[in-house]
């Protein structure tokens, strides 16, 4: 039976059952010496085949970081630990964690993140993406530092990350990810390329940002390119019914100002 088969109540007892099992690892495993563990507990949880068991552990972890300072130092040397584990699942509840915590101390887990996105595995990977949204939309300056080091990485599928990364934040802050995207309007990796364009129109959508993008675009010398994401704003604009202006408002502007 999964999480969200069971009860309100259910899941209530067990989310705090598992931040207290968390924290009583984790204060017991602060008293021993050895620096590579990684209590049982918690690699049950972060291993555990249910997506939401797993989303209780990282959330756990965070919460327990950020309440209480005196294990703060052993919790990043967990996750540093779990990072090094060859479960993908392990992984990808740190690098979870590490983004829920980057989400208030952001500097204490970017050397970190230099680690998870080099991590093979695509769930981990996916990770990274997920934690760097949240963060960027909270905590913006460390984390396009981070991605502005690595937008022209000699690893695409890193510039497919850190991209795909800075998205959320462009959907309220669009200028701050297009300045960004313009450096690699060259993009020749389709994969890359794709989520450049990908990202394009999903910053379109919001009060101000098709004016915004559109404007922003009229600047870029690759007019191929300007062209795919013109044509992927308007399908944002077609398939978001929440979209802020209609298909045919976008419609209408993109070819005033596009063409």
């Amino acid at each position: 039976m999964g999480f969200y088969d069971l009860s309100k109540e259910e899941r209530q007892k067990i989310v705090k059952e598992t931040e207290n099992n968390i924290l009583t690892a984790i204060n017991d495993s602060a008293e021993k010496l050895d620096k590579k563990l990684v209590p049982d507990v918690i690699l049950d949880y972060a291993s555990d085949g249910d997506t939401y068991i797993r989303k209780n552990a990282y959330m756990a972890i965070s919460r327990i970081y950020l309440g209480h300072n005196d294990l703060r130092e052993k919790i990043l040397q967990i996750l540093d630990n779990m990072l090094e584990n060859p479960e993908e699942r392990v992984r990808q509840t740190s690098v979870y964690s590490m983004g829920e915590i980057g989400k208030k101390d952001t500097n204490c887990v970017m050397k970190k993140f230099e680690r998870a996105i080099k991590d093979k595995h695509p769930s981990v990977r996916n990770a990274v993406i997920g934690a760097l949204k949240q963060m960027g939309q909270k905590n913006p300056e460390p984390t396009f530092n981070f991605a502005r080091k690595h937008l022209h990485d000699e690893d695409p599928e890193i510039r497919r990350v850190v991209i795909h990364g800075i998205e959320l934040r462009g959907r309220t802050h669009p200028g701050e990810v297009l300045t960004l995207l313009k450096e690699l309007q060259d993009e020749e990796v389709k994969s890359v390329r794709n989520m450049i364009v990908h990202v394009i129109g999903q910053i379109s959508y919001k009060e101000e940002c098709l004016e915004k993008v559109v404007n922003s675009l009229k600047n870029w010398h690759n007019k191929e390119l300007v062209c795919d994401a013109a044509k992927e704003i308007l399908l944002v604009h077609i398939r978001y019914k929440f979209a802020v202006r209609s298909p045919e408002y976008a419609e209408e502007y993109i070819k005033k100002h596009l063409t």
